[in-house]
């Protein structure tokens, strides 16, 4: 067979492009290529416009990512969850095993804040001497001191801490208001429904009460003038004693007048007894007063 011929056509021929310009398409195309999977495969975008580096002068703290997985409220909170999550015998704790997991727990805190770490180191003081107590060989006498198994303290704290634990859980269930439920309000027009207050029998005494003392704040006293005559009453007391020889004192008085007139008749008494008209005897200390008529010689 002949080698095929290559047929030149008038749109080729027309076109008027050059192997050089074919070869500069081809090199831009291969450069735009790159920078739109750059664009694509930015960081983020900021503005709406892709991020292609990381900023030099981002500050990110170091404990922005991370994750807690397990909270612990204290030493012995980390301590039981140990013991529960590994079914072991509170009463009988395998030390060697608690101890160390205890520990790789401990020195993860201490890199992350050595503050808070103090108070699991204390408690990891705690169980290196339980562990090494019961490693030592006990003679009977320290076993009398210190009163049998030295886990006995720690198991002790530890049952404590639980039940007052489950007994926050179960306070915890309870539904709180403004946690597991709120109070429905209700807004009603007031113009629309009259309300009514509630009155009580306390509330009716105290407005009587306060009634009552306003109108003592504005009660009035009138002052009317009486003319008495002390001449007149003491003519009036020489006729009542002309008619009984010795009258007693508080018999001269009349004390459904007021108080003006008995004073008005003392005072005539008085007046009586100074021009000797009268006399004022009494039999012995604390007898009665009896007044009679003075003795006139004829």
């Amino acid at each position: 067979m002949l080698p095929e011929e290559s047929v030149s056509t008038p749109e080729a021929g027309a076109s008027g492009d050059s192997p050089g310009n074919s070869d500069e398409l081809a090199t831009a195309v291969a450069e735009a290529a790159p920078a739109a999977d750059a664009i694509e495969a930015g960081i983020a975008r900021l503005y709406g416009e892709p991020l292609l580096r990381m900023p030099t002068d981002l500050y990110i703290p170091p404990d922005a990512l991370e994750i807690f997985l397990e909270a612990f409220e204290g030493p012995l909170d980390l301590l039981l969850y140990l013991i529960r999550k590994q079914n072991f015998n509170i009463l009988d704790i395998p030390m060697a095993q608690v101890t160390l997991q205890y520990l790789k727990y401990v020195d993860q805190i201490r890199v992350r804040n050595l503050e808070l770490a103090a108070e699991y180191l204390l408690m990891a003081a705690m169980l290196i001497e339980i562990k090494s107590r019961m490693l030592l060989p006990s003679r009977k006498s320290d076993v009398e001191e210190d009163g049998g198994d030295p886990r006995a303290e720690l198991v002790r704290r530890l049952l404590e801490y639980e039940q007052i634990k489950l007994a926050a859980y179960d306070l915890n269930t309870i539904p709180q208001f403004e946690r597991d439920f709120v109070r429905t309000q209700i807004f009603i027009e007031q113009s629309l429904t009259p309300t009514w207050p509630d009155v009580e029998p306390v509330d009716l005494q105290q407005a009587w009460l306060d009634v009552l003392k306003r109108a003592k704040l504005t009660q009035h006293h009138r002052i009317s003038r009486q003319e008495l005559s002390v001449r007149e009453h003491m003519s009036s007391i020489l006729r009542h004693l002309q008619s009984a020889r010795f009258v007693e004192f508080g018999d001269l008085f009349d004390i459904s007048g007021g108080v003006p007139i008995v004073v008005v008749n003392f005072v005539a008494l008085l007046e009586l007894a100074k021009e000797t008209l009268i006399e004022i005897t009494q039999a012995e200390p604390f007898a009665p007063i009896y007044v009679r008529l003075a003795y006139s010689p004829a």
